[in-house]
């Protein structure tokens, strides 16, 4: 048994009085931090989750704060049963361990997507808004790690001075489009392996990151997911039906289904820029090589919405001509 396990068994016999469990991994995400199954030994009752947080490396305070802001408002988000934030654990109720990515298919994503996409609407009307911003720097700086871990790190190109500077006028473009639109509270990681099949879909985990951001972050997570596709002609009609939804309540001002369209097209390329960057990150700098299979079906993304706008011909070009073959050597590769 490992120190923080040990530690986390004292503490939820000692302190928190549970009667005798059993405890196991329940996952793991992209962080430092750790969820454990506790599963109670007498028959019938509930099982829990212990999140393993240590303190010098993912603090408790944003995961907490934000929980208890979204449990308030009617979200179906972890509720705190106890918590011990010098040793970094907190006890959580359990919304199970079937994802959305697990059950989604041709019959169900109506339904599901359906469920996820009333509650993003409640957290665009009804949540936090003392949320960090999604500003600028930060934008510009995601969509850098494409740049720095992808291009240079991952495919070993040297970039021409004049490709740098496309690099950044792209950057530019995309930050500016985000940031004129409107600015509402975002999950940032709206996904199909952060939704959860529950008896109230969807249940919500990973949200500690949220932050003040554009209207279409969360939507494009969840329609342009890195982890399943789905046909281009499907996805504009649940952007089209959301853009109405956002109208009826409050979130959009005034109709503009072209906008609309333009605003998630360019918030998704932003954003599988960063998720490209980051999965090469992960598996140059953290050795996690599990996220390398997620970089073609997120380029992809890339390709099709840059060859659909002429401001990006000239990285769509960029793109085809540079990256792709970079790529498939690259992939032949590592296999």
């Amino acid at each position: 048994m490992t120190i923080r396990l040990k530690l986390i068994n004292d503490w939820l016999t000692d302190s928190v009085g549970l009667p005798p469990f059993k405890i196991e991994p329940a996952s793991e995400d992209a962080s430092f931090r750790r969820y454990f199954r506790v599963t109670p030994e007498e028959s019938g009752a509930q099982s829990l989750i212990v999140m393993d947080a240590p303190p010098d490396k993912e603090p408790l305070e944003p995961f907490s704060t934000i929980a208890e802001q979204l449990f308030k408002i009617g979200l179906n988000v972890p509720e705190i049963l106890a918590r011990n934030v010098e040793e970094g654990f907190l006890l959580l109720g359990d919304l199970g361990s079937i994802a959305y990515l697990d059950q989604l298919n041709a019959e169900s994503v109506d339904r599901l997507y359906g469920d996820a996409l009333g509650a993003l609407t409640v957290l665009q009307t009804c949540g936090p808004t003392d949320l960090p911003l999604y500003d600028r720097g930060l934008l510009l700086s995601e969509m850098g790690l494409f740049r720095d871990w992808f291009i240079t790190q991952h495919l070993e190109i040297e970039l021409s001075d004049s490709e740098k500077q496309l690099l950044s006028s792209v950057f530019e473009l995309l930050a500016d489009s985000a940031l004129e639109q409107p600015q509402v509270p975002v999950h940032r990681d709206y996904h199909s392996r952060n939704l959860m099949v529950n008896s109230h879909n969807p249940g919500i985990i990973d949200f500690q990151d949220a932050v003040m951001g554009p209207v279409t972050y969360d939507l494009v997570s969840l329609l342009r997911d890195c982890y399943i596709a789905w046909p281009e002609e499907q996805v504009s009609e649940w952007v089209e039906g959301y853009h109405d939804i956002a109208l009826d309540h409050g979130i959009l001002r005034q109709p503009n289904h072209r906008q609309f369209k333009k605003w998630f097209d360019w918030m998704g390329a932003q954003r599988h820029l960063k998720a490209i960057g980051i999965f090469a990150r992960l598996y140059h700098r953290d050795g996690k090589s599990g996220y390398l299979k997620d970089i073609p079906r997120t380029f992809n993304y890339l390709i099709k919405v840059s060859g659909h706008y002429d401001e990006l011909q000239p990285f769509h070009q960029f793109l085809n001509d540079r990256i792709v073959p970079a790529l498939n050597t690259k992939q032949q590769e590592i296999g």
